[in-house]
């Protein structure tokens, strides 16, 4: 089985090849992890929909929210499933036209049961998140469920191509290792990405060096997030809301 770990990109121009995807092979723990080349959105979309196809089982472990909280499905009478919410998303055209319609029905912000479990720093409607949570869905997620892809909410058994929702934020959290600090520029932030790479290294990842230090260099952290997100899944019981509002892994 191959572990993919996206961070993803909401930015106009699909993406504008800042997408950075990390490759583990968990079948064996000795094989280094792989840096794969930039993707934009449809790149992204079509490498996991090709991997479906491959011989191989894979699990796209993907930086963006792929649901919304139950207070914003029932306010706006969406229906009771994931593809429901998926299309009823994408008639909106776009992630702005979304977010002004959910602010004309509330201002509110509500946060899911995984989002405060797992320490998320935003919710989905989130200024700094809404790009990522719209294009993610509308733009990868829903045409590739429409290709016949499971989009998973709760982790279950993996089908050859499996996508699920990952939180760089919540591996931190979970490991009680710091989870602000390490973006940005300056040393104080460098140092903690530094310390953070070697932590990864003591659990066993197999980060080549060139790998480790363009994550260092890299001062918005996206590599590191994806270095992240090839750690073990989260573990833990999914609750009954999560059926509808997903669950990070």
């Amino acid at each position: 089985m191959l572990l993919h770990g996206v961070d993803f990109s909401g930015a106009d121009s699909g993406g504008a090849a800042k997408i950075r995807v990390v490759t583990r092979d968990l079948d064996d723990p000795r094989a280094a992890l792989c840096l794969e080349p930039r993707s934009d959105r449809e790149r992204l979309k079509r490498t996991i929909l090709a991997s479906a196809s491959d011989g191989r089982s894979h699990v796209w472990r993907i930086d963006a929210p792929f649901s919304l909280p139950l207070e914003t499905l029932e306010a706006h009478r969406v229906g009771p499933t994931w593809l429901d919410m998926a299309r009823w998303m994408r008639e909106f055209g776009t992630p702005r036209g979304w977010r002004v319609a959910l602010r004309d029905t509330s201002r509110r912000e509500p946060r899911r049961t995984c989002d405060r479990v797992f320490h998320a720093p935003m919710a989905p409607m989130n200024l700094r998140v809404f790009k990522q949570t719209w294009t993610l869905i509308c733009e990868v997620l829903l045409p590739l469920a429409e290709a016949g892809l499971r989009i998973d909410a709760l982790y279950e058994m993996p089908s050859p191509a499996t996508l699920v929702e990952g939180c760089p934020a919540s591996v931190l959290f979970l490991r009680e290792w710091p989870a602000r600090g390490y973006k940005g520029q300056g040393e104080p932030p460098r140092a903690l990405r530094t310390e953070l790479v070697k932590r990864l290294d003591r659990e066993g990842l197999r980060v080549p060096k060139p790998m480790a230090d363009e994550a260092i260099a890299d001062e918005e952290g996206d590599l590191l997030d994806a270095i992240l997100l090839v750690t073990d899944p989260v573990a833990g019981p999914p609750p009954a809301e999560a059926v509808r509002e997903g669950w990070i892994r």
